[in-house]
C-alpha cells in the first residue's frame, strides 16, 4: 500500500529523523565499499543523516582481502574487522546485523524484512556478489563450498583439512587464496583451472607460468585446461572428475570459479538491471531515490571487482548523497598483488594485437619477468611478476600516455637503467645439473674442468668427454665455458632456433631436459625467449619437444601445431583439403573401398588418386565437408591415414612370402604390425617405413627412413634414407633373426630419434649429426637401453595415440567442430 493510500487515522507516527530534519539513509549491505561511502559521509556530515544497515551477515564491515590470512590462521577475524561495533555506534548507525531485507517497497520507500518495514528517503544497495556455483553433479554434497565470506571461512577451517585432500575449482585470485590457505594449515591442495594458466584475466602466460611454478614449489599441484565433469562422493565430496577422466580425490572442494553481482533485492523492485544494478554517473539507479555501488552494480556496460574502482564509487556516492555534483569516471586500474608470496603487478591491456609490440625482460635466476605493451610509443599495459618495485612508475607512464619513443632502449629497466644476462638460463642450473647425457657429464664437472685449464672445447672433450658423443650438448658446453671464462674464451655464437631466441635447438632440447621444463610458457620464461608467445618457427618445435619428453605431463597446444595438423588433413593450393584414409601395411578390403567411393561421390570429391604410399587419396574435400567425411569413413572401420603428420606416413609393403615364390618372411603382416604399432606417433618430420619380402626390394625399402629387407636368415633394419629431394640410400644397422627383435630395434630407433632429433629434420640429416655408430651403440648394442627407448616410446603412444577424426566426427561435436583459423602457422610448413 503507497503512503497517498493510508487512512490519516492509521498514518505513522512520524520518525525522529523526521521530526530532527534529518535524511533517513538506508544501507543494504555492510560491506567495504558501502563501509567507505558511510565513512566519507559521515566525515563530511556527521548530523545530516539518519543511517540504518541491513546486513545478511551477523557482522559489520571487515577486509574481505584478508581473509586468506585467518584461513591460513595467521590472523583471526578480530584483526581484520574495519568498523568495529564502537565505531558504529560513534557514529549513531543503527545496526540491523544478521537481518537480510527480502523487498523494496519503491512506492512506500519502505524495505522489509522478516521483522517488518523501515522507510527511507535515500535507499543505498550495495550487496556485492555472489559466487557462482559451476551445475555439475555433486555440487550440493557435504563438503562443496564456496570461498567469498567469513562463514565460508570457518567453513574450512572447521573442516579440519590438515592431512587431507582439498580441490579448489578456480585458480584466479580467490581460489589461490583458498589453496594458500588451506596448504598453510596442512591440506594436500589440488588447484583445477579451466583456462591455460592461472590468473588470466590479470596476467599473460609467462607471469601465469611463474606463479604456478611458485605455488607448486609450495606443495600446491596446479591442473590447467581442466574442466570439471562431476563431484563425487557417497553421502559427501570424496573426489572430483575431470572432462579427461582425470581424478582427484577430495575430502573438501572449494567452487572459486568466479562471481555474479548479487541483483535479486533490485531485479524484484523493477530497477534496471543488466549483468549488475545500471546506475549513472551519480551511482543512481533507474530509481532518483535508490542508489547502488560496489560489486553489484553496472555502469556504462562494465562491472567492477578491484577494490580501487569501488572505492572511487564510495567518493562520488558520498558526494551525490550530499546533493553535491559528481561523477564516477572509472580509470586504468593497476593490480598489485601478493598471493602466497608472490610479487605480482598488473595493468592496462596485455592481449597481443597487428599494431602492438612488446618490450620483454626475463630473469630466470631470480624468476623475475617484465613485460611492456606498446602502441605508438606509448605503454599500454604491463604485466610484472617477482619484481614489482617500478610497478608504480610504469603505471604512471601509462596513465599519462607519455611518449617513450627517447627511452625505449632502457625503458623496460625502471627508472634505473639495467643491464639482462643472457647466459641467465644456464648460470641458474646447479652444479649436479646434466649437460652432457651421452656421458653422464655435469655442469659442476665442466666448470671444473675449465677451472682446471681445459680452455677449449676439445680439452673439455678430451678431459671430460661432454659433446663428445652425438654433440647436442655443445653449445650448452660452450656457454658454461664463457660463463667461466669470461671474455677470454670466444665462440661462435650459436645459432638459435628462430628470431625469438639465441639458443640452437640442440640447446633447448638439452635444457628442457635438465631444467624439467614442462610448457611452452615455462621454455620460452627460462630461456629468456624475446619474444611474447614465441612464432611460428619456434611453438611447433617446442610444442614437439615437450610432448616427447613429457608425455604423461606435457598436454599437446593444438594452436601451436601447422594448419594441417590443426585441420587433420592437407591443404591444398585452392583452399580445399585431401583426405586420406589409412591403409594397414597397404591392404584393403572391398567394404573399405565401398566407403572411400561414397564418400567420393557424397561429398563430390574432383579427384581419386592412389598415392605411392599405397592408400588412395580423395582430393578436393570442401573444408566443411571434413567432419561428416571423417564420420562416414569411421563408420566402416577406417582411421585418419595422418598423410599431414609430422609422424608416420605410411608403411610400405609387398606381398612377401604370403603369395610370392620369392618372399623370404611375411613382409605384408610385419608392415602391417609395425604400422598399428607406430601410427599417431608424432615425430620431428615426417616418417615412412618399407618393408621388403627379399632383397628383390619391390617395396622399395631401401631408400625410406626405416627401411627392413626380409632375408632367408631374419631382417635386415637400416635406417636414414630419402627419396625426395635428395636421394639417399640407407644404412644398415641390424640384421636380426626374428620379427620381434625387428618390431624392437625399429621401435628403439624411432624413440631415439624422437628424443633428440632437431624439430623438421628428417632421419637422413640427423643421423649423420650424431653418428651411425652412436646410432648403432643405442638401439642395437646395448640391449636394456634399447628395451628402455621401447618402454618410453609406449608410455608415449598410450597418451598420444588417438584417431583425430573419431574426436571430431561425433554426432554433438558436428556442431561445435570448426577448423582454426588459418593464419599463423602456414609459412613454415
Amino acid at each position: 500500500m503507497s503512503a497517498s493510500a493510508i487512512p490519516p487515522g492509521l498514518a505513522p507516527v512520524p520518525s525522529a529523523a523526521v521530526q530532527s530534519g534529518k535524511t533517513r539513509l538506508v544501507v543494504i549491505g555492510a560491506g567495504m565499499a558501502s563501509g567507505r561511502m558511510l565513512e566519507h559521509l559521515l566525515e563530511a556530515a556527521p548530523d545530516r543523516f539518519d543511517v540504518t544497515l541491513f546486513n545478511a551477515e551477523p557482522r559489520g564491515n571487515y577486509n574481505r582481502l584478508m581473509l586468506s590470512p585467518v584461513l591460513s590462521g595467521e590472523k583471526t577475524y578480530e584483526e581484520i574487522v574495519t568498523h568495529d561495533d564502537g565505531w558504529y555506534a560513534a557514529q549513531g548507525i543503527t545496526c540491523r546485523f544478521g537481518e537480510a531485507v527480502t523487498r523494496i517497497d519503491r512506492a512506500a520507500r519502505t524495505v522489509h524484512t522478516a521483522s517488518g518495514e523501515t522507510p527511507y528517503d535515500a535507499l543505498v544497495i550495495g550487496t556485492g556478489s555472489a559466487p557462482f556455483i559451476i551445475p555439475v553433479p555433486g555440487k550440493d554434497l557435504p563438503g562443496v563450498v564456496t570461498y567469498r565470506d567469513l562463514e565460508d571461512t570457518n567453513a574450512m577451517i572447521d573442516a579440519g583439512v590438515a592431512g587431507k585432500n582439498a580441490v579448489v575449482i578456480g585458480g584466479g585470485l580467490l581460489g589461490l587464496e583458498a589453496a594458500a590457505g588451506m596448504a598453510a594449515r596442512g591440506a594436500k591442495v589440488t588447484v583445477i583451472h579451466l583456462m591455460g594458466h592461472l590468473m588470466e584475466r590479470q596476467l599473460d602466460p609467462a607471469a601465469g607460468y611463474l606463479l604456478q611454478r611458485d605455488l607448486e614449489r609450495r606443495g600446491i599441484k596446479v591442473h590447467c585446461k581442466g574442466a570439471t565433469k562431476a563431484i563425487l562422493g557417497d553421502g559427501k565430496a570424496e573426489a572430483v572428475l575431470l572432462e579427461d577422466g582425470t581424478t582427484y580425490p577430495a575430502d573438501l572442494v572449494c567452487m572459486a570459479v568466479g562471481i555474479r553481482p548479487e541483483t535479486r533485492i533490485a531485479t524484484d523492485a523493477g530497477l534496471e538491471v543488466e549483468r549488475g544494478i545500471v546506475v549513472d554517473d551519480a551511482l543512481r539507479t533507474s530509481d532518483p531515490h535508490i542508489f547502488a555501488l560496489g560489486e553489484c552494480v553496472e555502469h556504462c556496460g562494465q562491472v567492477f571487482g578491484l577494490v580501487a574502482p569501488l572505492y572511487d564509487q564510495a567518493k562520488t556516492l558520498a558526494r551525490t548523497l550530499m546533493k553535491e555534483d559528481a561523477v564516477f569516471a572509472p580509470v586504468q586500474t593497476a593490480t598489485k598483488l601478493k598471493v602466497t608470496g608472490c610479487d605480482l603487478f598488473s595493468a592496462g591491456d596485455f592481449a597481443d594485437g597487428p599494431d602492438r609490440e612488446d618490450i620483454v625482460f626475463r630473469d630466470p635466476g631470480r624468476g623475475i619477468y617484465k613485460r611492456l605493451v606498446l602502441k605508438d610509443d606509448r605503454i599500454i599495459g604491463v604485466v610484472m611478476y617477482g619484481d614489482t618495485a617500478d610497478g608504480n612508475w610504469f603505471y604512471g607512464l601509462l596513465k599519462d600516455a607519455a611518449d617513450i619513443s627517447g627511452t625505449r632502449d632502457t625503458l623496460i629497466f625502471g627508472p634505473a637503467a639495467g643491464k639482462a644476462d643472457p647466459l641467465a638460463a644456464v648460470a641458474a642450473l646447479p652444479p649436479e645439473a646434466e649437460i652432457c647425457g651421452c656421458n653422464g657429464v655435469s655442469k659442476g664437472a665442466i666448470v671444473g674442468a675449465v677451472q682446471g685449464g681445459a680452455c677449449t672445447l676439445d680439452a673439455i672433450r678430451t678431459c671430460t668427454k661432454a659433446s663428445a658423443s652425438c654433440g647436442t650438448c655443445t653449445g650448452l658446453v660452450e656457454q658454461l665455458m664463457k660463463l667461466t671464462l669470461g671474455d677470454d674464451f670466444a665462440a661462435p655464437a650459436p645459432a638459435g632456433m628462430c628470431k625469438c631466441t639465441d639458443h640452437s635447438h640442440e640447446d633447448v632440447r638439452r635444457l628442457i631436459k635438465s631444467m624439467e621444463l614442462k610448457s611452452i610458457p615455462a621454455v620460452m620464461q627460462e630461456l629468456g625467449w624475446k619474444t611474447v608467445g614465441g612464432c611460428h618457427s619456434c611453438r611447433p618445435a617446442l610444442n614437439f619437444y615437450l610432448l616427447a619428453d613429457w608425455p604423461l605431463e606435457y598436454q599437446d597446444d593444438r594452436q601451436s601445431r601447422f594448419v594441417n595438423e590443426r585441420n587433420h588433413a592437407n591443404i591444398q593450393k585452392d583452399g580445399t583439403y585431401s583426405v586420406v584414409p589409412r591403409m594397414w601395411g597397404g591392404v584393403t578390403t572391398s567394404a573399405e573401398l565401398r566407403a572411400i567411393a561414397d564418400a567420393a561421390d557424397k561429398y563430390d570429391v574432383p579427384m581419386v588418386k592412389v598415392t605411392g604410399g599405397q592408400r588412395i587419396d580423395l582430393l578436393g574435400v570442401k573444408k566443411e565437408d571434413l567432419p561428416a567425411m571423417w564420420a562416414d569413413l569411421n563408420d566402416a572401420g577406417m582411421v585418419s591415414g595422418h598423410a599431414y603428420s609430422k609422424g608416420l606416413r605410411t608403411v610400405k609393403t609387398c606381398v612377401g612370402s604370403e603369395f610370392c615364390r620369392f618372399g623370404t618372411q611375411d613382409s605384408t603382416g610385419l608392415g602391417i604390425r609395425l604400422e598399428k604399432l607406430l601410427w599417431g606417433t608424432w615425430t620431428p618430420h615426417k616418417v615412412k617405413l618399407g618393408v621388403s619380402g627379399c632383397p628383390r626390394n619391390c617395396a622399395e625399402a631401401t631408400c625410406k627412413d626405416i627401411g627392413i629387407v626380409c632375408v632367408e636368415s631374419g631382417f635386415q633394419v637400416s635406417v636414414a634414407g630419402a627419396a625426395g629431394m635428395e636421394v639417399k640410400a640407407t644404412e644398415l644397422i641390424a640384421t636380426v633373426p626374428t620379427e620381434d627383435e625387428a618390431v624392437e630395434v625399429t621401435t628403439a630407433f624411432i624413440q631415439l630419434y624422437r628424443e633428440h632429433a632437431k624439430y623438421l629434420d628428417r632421419p637422413y640429416k640427423w643421423v649423420p649429426k650424431v653418428g651411425l655408430d652412436w646410432v648403432i651403440a643405442q638401439v642395437v648394442d646395448d640391449v636394456e637401453n634399447r628395451r628402455a627407448l621401447v618402454q618410453r616410446f609406449e608410455i608415449s603412444q598410450s597418451v598420444y595415440r588417438k584417431d583425430p577424426w573419431a574426436e571430431h566426427a561425433q554426432p554433438e561435436e558436428h556442431k561445435k567442430w570448426a577448423p582454426m583459423a588459418d593464419l599463423s602457422l602456414e609459412a613454415a610448413e
